[in-house]
């Protein structure tokens, strides 16, 4: 392609994050992919080392793609050097950024904004070790991780605590949330367009980070097995919430459709995820690819759009 070739992209990825081996597989095919679109592509693993980073990403690049996931890479950190540095990157900007990353504060957004959400709250984890703060069942979950990390659902007579002080290593905040039945639900965002939604069914007891990533781990279903009216709902909720966040580039909504009662089925808007997995496999990628963007096309586009916020 005319544009690529002679664009030089840096290709951020590792991290330090809990999903450090998901954004280096992120990392190396967006890379391939992007050489295949005819970019020059450098590969940089980032670690803390500032120093380091500054120094990889010297001679300027034209672009920084961010395949970063999870702390550091998604919550507006490495996006505010970014900014400092005066690189146009991929992804969304450093408030959205932030925002979406902060589950709680993410929702009470999409409240304001009209959109349907989960019952819940946050608790101290000696709150939660002191005895369940709702019925069940319930989902507890970190406040501020992706990939499912940390996920556990509490059933029913279930006869022991859903974690423990040794166990729980994402910090004293503890978001609750109701359990909602039904389907798994996911909505990719690309600029100001929904491109339609998926339905994933795990193979497991729910859509976990071991799930999300072995292989068999879940089917996904194109175009979701709802019906178009819900379908075309999701599509709403997930462009409405991408909006509100102030995100931009691709963007991907996770929801649950409960259609387990007699009538027309609910949703429920989980969260959005600014830098969705970026494998060819991945979600993001999978529905762009049965509505005719390949894998070279879509990481192209994001260069292509890559921008700062300012």
């Amino acid at each position: 392609m005319s544009a690529g070739s002679a664009k030089h992209v840096a290709v951020l990825m590792g991290g330090w994050s809990a999903e450090r081996e998901v954004s280096l597989s992120s990392g190396r095919d967006c890379a391939a992919a992007l050489r295949d679109g005819g970019y020059r592509v450098t590969e940089i693993d980032v670690t803390r080392d500032i120093d380091t980073l500054v120094a990889a990403l010297t001679p300027r690049p034209d672009v920084v793609f961010n395949a970063l996931h999870g702390r550091g890479g998604e919550d507006g950190t490495i996006q505010g050097l970014l900014e400092i540095l005066r690189l146009p990157y991929t992804h969304s900007g450093v408030t959205a950024s932030a925002l979406a990353m902060d589950k709680p504060l993410a929702k009470q957004i999409f409240a304001q904004a009209g959109l349907p959400v989960v019952e819940g709250k946050v608790l101290s984890r000696d709150a939660l070790l002191a005895g369940d703060p709702m019925p069940a069942p319930f989902v507890v979950k970190p406040p501020n991780e992706g990939s499912s990390v940390g996920v556990v659902i509490v059933r029913d007579r279930d006869n022991h605590p859903p974690l423990s002080a040794a166990t729980w290593p994402f910090g004293e905040r503890v978001l609750v949330e109701k359990f909602i039945p039904g389907r798994e639900i996911t909505v990719a965002v690309m600029g100001d367009r929904a491109l339609g939604a998926l339905e994933i069914q795990s193979n497991g007891s729910f859509y976990d980070y071991t799930a999300k990533y072995s292989e068999g781990g879940s089917i996904h279903i194109f175009p979701a097995s709802i019906p178009q009216a819900a379908r075309d709902e999701a599509c709403r909720i997930a462009l409405v919430a991408h909006q509100a966040l102030g995100c931009r580039g691709v963007s991907r909504a996770d929801l649950r459709y409960d259609d387990t009662q007699d009538g027309p089925g609910r949703f429920y808007l989980l969260e959005v995820n600014t830098q969705p997995g970026m494998t060819p496999t991945s979600l993001v990628p999978d529905i762009a690819r049965h509505v005719g963007i390949s894998f070279v096309e879509l990481v192209s586009w994001m260069v292509e759009n890559a921008r700062c916020d300012a």
